[in-house]
Order: structure tokens, then sequence, then C-alpha cells
């Protein structure tokens, strides 16, 4: 897996994003992209405090430029309000918002609690919304803005047992549709990317499993375990995802907005 930088200059630096679901996998490697093109940070997800200090200290190191977090619960709409506000407050205006952070649960519809569907819907479709709503008028004021949502395949096609993160990136996506309609007269853009699968602690443990039971080496457990999903045989490198980003960013997908585009493999070509 590479981990190269993407070789362009986005032309953002200066600019303030705040990155969502930014302290571990995908949306560490958002935040660092955009820290590698200069932009002021504010970071939101999970960890303790001497993990998110370690991670601003990492990622400033990497820009120069300021980085802060802050520790908003994303199913709270009075949270989701502070992250903004502290965002304009301690950084500047914020010109670039990442929709990274996700949840999900493992129910059937049947089994699926009521209060666990809220709180999906309220991280992984309600957060985006209200950042969304939080951050355009500056954009407007400006004349320029990006919005990033980071969907899933799942937001366009469907699965069983998850039902309500299926709903929700569904969901994720008309909002960018809409967002993109509503915002393109102020040269602001709104995509979304919807990542096939990408390494994650259930998926690590499930390849490890098959490597300890058939006896093989990590790309082929990875191969199989992938076979009916992504004919690519391969994880999507969480850092492919952030060059994307980086790349809808740039004055060079200033043309692209309201746009589904799936980083998968080859999945969605099945």
């Amino acid at each position: 897996m590479s981990d190269q930088p993407l070789a362009i200059d986005a032309r953002i630096r200066g600019r303030v994003a705040i990155v969502t679901g930014a302290t571990g996998g995908v949306g560490v490697e958002i935040a660092k992209a955009l820290a590698r093109q200069g932009c002021r940070l504010m970071l939101n997800g999970l960890g303790t405090p001497d993990v998110t200090d370690a991670l601003c200290a990492e990622i400033k190191a990497i820009s120069g430029e300021a980085v802060a977090f802050h520790p908003a619960d994303l199913a709270s709409g009075a949270d989701v309000q502070a992250l903004a506000a502290a965002a304009a407050r301690d950084l500047g205006p914020v010109a670039i918002l990442v929709n990274n952070a996700a949840t999900r649960n493992f129910h059937s519809v049947d089994d699926m609690p009521a209060d666990a569907w809220q709180r999906a819907l309220a991280v992984n479709l309600t957060a985006p919304f209200l950042l969304t709503q939080a951050c355009l008028p500056a954009m407007r004021a400006a004349k320029w803005g990006r919005i990033v949502n980071i969907s899933s395949c799942w937001g366009l096609t469907g699965t069983i047992g998850r039902s309500d993160y299926v709903a929700a990136k569904h969901g994720l996506m008309g909002l960018t549709k809409a967002v993109a309609l509503e915002t393109m007269a102020d040269n602001i853009t709104c995509n979304a990317i919807a990542p096939g699968s990408v390494i994650t602690p259930h998926a690590e443990r499930q390849v490890r499993e098959r490597m300890a039971r058939d006896g093989l080496d990590w790309d082929e457990a990875a191969r199989q375990f992938l076979l009916t999903r992504q004919p690519s045989g391969r994880f999507v490198p969480p850092e492919k995802i952030a060059d994307l980003v980086v790349f809808l960013c740039s004055d060079a997908a200033s043309e692209m907005t309201g746009q589904p585009i799936a980083m998968d493999g080859g999945w969605l070509s099945i």
C-alpha cells in the first residue's frame, strides 16, 4: 500500500477544513492529505485526550498550520453546532467540509432497536446536513466551498443486516445532489465518495482467521475474502480515498458537483 501523497497542488493552502471521523482509518488519511496541502484543520472523532492531542501534533507537523480537535458527539445536534462554531471561531471561515464519520449496526430489520436506528441516522445523515447548513453561509460569502460526503457502495446498492447504514448512506447521496444543485451558483461543489471494502478491524479479523485456517498469506486470504464483492481482490487503500478528496477540493474538479464517485475495486461493475 503506497503512502505517497498526491502529486498535485490543489491550491487550497490556508483554507479551513472540518474533517469528521478523523481519528481512525480513512479520516486520519484525509486529514493528513489536506494537511499536506496546507489546510488549517478542525478534527472530530473518537479518542482519549492523549490520543487526540498526539494526532493534532502529528498533523500540525505535516502542515505547519493550525490544527484543533473538537469532541462533538455527532448524534447531538447541539454538539454538531458547537463543532462548526468552534472551527469558525478558532480557525476562521470554513471552506472545506468532509463528512466522514459513520456508525453502523448489524441487525435485521426485524431486530433493529429503534434507538440504534435513530443514532445511525443522526450520525450518518443528520450530522452532515447540520454541518453543511452551518458552513454554507461562509462558503457563500467567499464564493468558494467544497463539501465531500464519504458515503459507501452501500449508498448505491443494498445488503442484508445493515438497514440503518444502507438507508442513511442512500440518504447522504440524495443530500449530496440536493446541496450541489442549490449551491453551484456560488462556486461551491458537493460530491460523495462511495468506497468499496476498506480494511476495518472486523474485516482484518476475518482475513486473519482465513489465513490461519487455510494456511494462506495475507494477499491470498484477502483476495478470497473479497472475491464475491470486490473484483480487484484488494481492499481500497484509505490513502487513495484521501487523494480523491484532495482532487475534489482542487480547481480541476470545479465542474464536478452532485456526483456519487465509486472507488470500489470494480464492485459496482459486477
